[in-house]
């Protein structure tokens, strides 16, 4: 049987290619709002970060994510990522291991 092409995506802060599904997507929507999308179907311009909170402090640092969403990127809404990003994180690395015992 053929294996399946496993799609790539590049992490902004590490620059570092990885499985799509060992990243997080970041997305901003056609009504400009930047939010995390886990499912990664919200339609808008995405960056993805590996799934640590050293990736996202640095992307915040180097204002990745202001080139990769080609929008500047507020420090209230760098403040809610990071809330909503700590909470994610474990959800995300919860469906992680459970994807790898499959």
């Amino acid at each position: 049987m053929k294996q399946k092409k496993v799609p790539l995506r590049k992490c902004v802060a590490s620059q570092e290619m990885m499985p799509k599904k060992e990243l997080i997507r970041i997305v901003r929507t056609p009504a400009g709002e930047v939010v995390i999308d886990l499912t990664g179907k919200k339609s808008g311009r995405g960056a993805y970060i590996c799934g640590k909170l050293e990736c996202f402090k640095l992307a915040q640092k180097t204002k990745a994510l202001d080139r990769a969403l080609k929008v500047p990127v507020s420090q209230e809404i760098y403040e809610q990522l990071a809330r909503d990003f700590i909470s994610v994180e474990e959800q995300f690395l919860a469906a992680k291991e459970a994807s790898d015992d499959e």
